[in-house]
């Protein structure tokens, strides 16, 4: 086992047990934390960072998207207005539009590079939420309730990232195979990413970053809080972005470009 692969796990371990003073990973229920802007506190600061040009070498690759699908019982569902994301693909002219000059290439404007919930360390989503269906754990991770969601959609908005899909209509049709494993959702309740809690609660990589690996490698996860960390290492080592970081939500989903 490498040294990464073995913090990772010892930094799940410790996270699962409540270690530092963080809540323990439970699936959706579990409410270790704080309602926005403060800094984690556990001694986890969980975060992901993504190679775009690796990203960009395995073109048409869904890998990633496919994973979560699977794992989390996500409705496939064509109507774009209806649709349910938890990750998807986006143009990096979309993505950083601020980073492409009127001389960049078709194809680096094209890249297509992975987005979802950006995990912030001060969650406008959590601070909109009337009934804090929505929170943000002590290891970072902004966590739904879908039995407290009441269907306002507040947080919807209040995401700079789109990173939300709401339910409009029962999901369950849209579903090829249901999981038994992972609770399905229904009509008139938000979600979204968690980073995979509930693998993370069992020592296991996020669903993404584990298909990810096998095929190219363009994901690391990790606990950015950790000196030694393969993720703390990457953001040290290389110029990294972040999604409209201007607006102080400071997000832990990191761009190699």
């Amino acid at each position: 086992m490498d040294t990464s692969r073995r913090g990772f796990l010892k930094a799940a371990g410790a996270a699962a047990l409540g270690v530092g003073g963080g809540a323990p990973l439970v699936l959706m229920s579990a409410r270790g934390s704080t309602g926005g802007g403060e800094v984690s506190s556990s001694g986890i600061r969980w975060a992901l960072a993504i190679d775009t040009q690796k990203c960009a070498e395995g073109s048409g690759c869904t890998a990633c998207v496919e994973a979560c699908r699977d794992v989390h019982n996500i409705p496939l569902i064509e109507n774009v207005e209806e649709e349910v994301k938890w990750i998807w693909k986006e143009p990096l002219q979309k993505v950083f539009p601020h980073r492409v000059l009127s001389e960049t290439g078709e194809e680096i404007r094209e890249r297509p590079l992975p987005v979802m919930c950006n995990h912030c360390d001060n969650p406008p989503c959590v601070r909109v939420c009337p009934t804090k269906a929505t929170w943000k754990r002590d290891d970072g991770i902004v966590m739904m309730d879908q039995h407290r969601c009441i269907g306002c959609r507040y947080c919807v908005v209040g995401c700079p990232y789109g990173a939300r899909s709401f339910n409009w209509s029962d999901p369950r049709p849209y579903i090829d195979k249901i999981r038994a494993d992972y609770p399905t959702r229904t009509k008139g309740v938000v979600e979204k990413c968690t980073f995979c809690a509930e693998r993370l609660a069992g020592g296991q990589l996020p669903a993404c970053v584990e298909a990810c690996q096998k095929v190219g490698g363009a994901m690391v996860f990790g606990d950015l809080n950790d000196e030694h960390s393969e993720i703390r290492q990457l953001v040290r080592a290389n110029l990294v972005a972040q999604r409209k970081a201007e607006l102080g939500t400071r997000p832990k989903v990191h761009y190699k470009l």
